[in-house]
């Protein structure tokens, strides 16, 4: 193995000797600064590298930026994706806190660069907005109640800087991983700063069990989980009767009582079998409809996905067809 490397070395030393290399022109998924190093014209090579597989892992290699720092004047940004490393409020499978890492690996193919559409001609991540990776929240695995808060911290920092488009002048959050127990922070964060929202909530569960149903019968501390924030976030008066489930089908703990209380916290449901009798537009148009009008936060749960396409979750209910 060593002798053929040193070979391979030595070829390319020998045939380098009495004539310039030259590289082709640049490719997109090298980099201009990489081109540029590799052709002689930098001495040094660009912090940028260029490489899907170089440097601090972030999403869609995205830019880093340090956005919960104490410092006022750091760059500025419209759409940021924060990581959110908190699974302890689950009731099977913990490990969701490795999500954020996950995600950011599983994305690192993509690139602004190399992300035109083919269907529309658009790159997402070259339009109006400036699009970074905060990193994760700091977070404590010891107290749920705690890290909640850590959590909203982030969110009202990170949606608190100044935008840099003219578009929007608060930056938006995109938030990667946790167990879905972290939405109820989101929706404290996102109350604070435009009031009550409507929640189009992709899920298989309802999530809106009464405490008293889920863990609240133990302690209140139990009782916030993945399984009540948003009977949580109804009781804290955080979000509009104009909610809604999609792809609803896992079983329930009381035969009629949790859809009356699903009802009561503000819900409506599009069932997961829905999508065979009103197909795909049909159930986006059911959607756009009940939430029309209001401010929308959109919360997706993995298992809203037939298990066959995502066996690791949490909680699976088998897809009944």
């Amino acid at each position: 193995m060593y002798t053929v490397y040193f070979s391979i070395l030595a070829l390319l030393s020998s045939s380098a000797q009495g004539r310039d290399i030259t590289f082709p022109p640049v490719n997109p998924l090298i980099g201009s600064a990489n081109q540029a190093f590799l052709n002689g014209q930098l001495e040094e090579i660009d912090v940028a590298t260029g490489s899907n597989f170089a440097g601090l892992t972030t999403f869609a290699n995205l830019p880093y930026v340090q956005c919960l720092s104490a410092e006022k004047n750091i760059e500025k940004y419209d759409v940021a994706f924060m990581g959110a490393p908190f699974d302890t409020g689950v009731t099977s499978r913990p490990g969701a806190r490795f999500g954020p890492g996950g995600i950011r690996a599983g994305s690192i193919r993509i690139s602004p660069d190399f992300a035109w559409s083919v269907y529309t001609g658009e790159n997402t991540f070259k339009k109006w907005a400036r699009i970074v990776d905060c990193g994760d929240a700091p977070l404590t695995h010891l107290d749920n109640t705690l890290a909640l808060k850590q959590l909203g911290k982030a969110h009202q920092v990170i949606s608190g800087r100044p935008g840099n488009s003219s578009v929007f002048s608060t930056p938006r959050i995109i938030m990667l991983g946790g167990d879905h127990t972290t939405t109820l922070a989101a929706l404290r964060s996102t109350f604070d700063r435009w009031g009550q929202v409507s929640v189009i909530h992709f899920d298989s569960h309802l999530d809106t069990w009464d405490p008293e149903v889920l863990g609240g019968g133990i302690s209140h501390y139990a009782g916030v989980n993945h399984g009540t924030f948003l009977h949580v976030a109804h009781e804290e008066g955080l979000i509009k009767n104009t909610s809604i489930h999609a792809g609803i089908r896992a079983p329930m703990a009381r035969r009629k009582g949790d859809l009356r209380n699903d009802v009561r916290c503000g819900f409506d449901i599009v069932k997961a079998r829905d999508i065979d009798r009103i197909g795909v537009s049909g159930i986006v148009e059911k959607l756009k409809k009940r939430v029309e009008g209001s401010k929308v936060y959109i919360s997706v749960d993995i298992d809203v996905l037939d298990p066959a396409f995502a066996p690791g979750k949490i909680t699976m209910s088998a897809f009944r067809r």
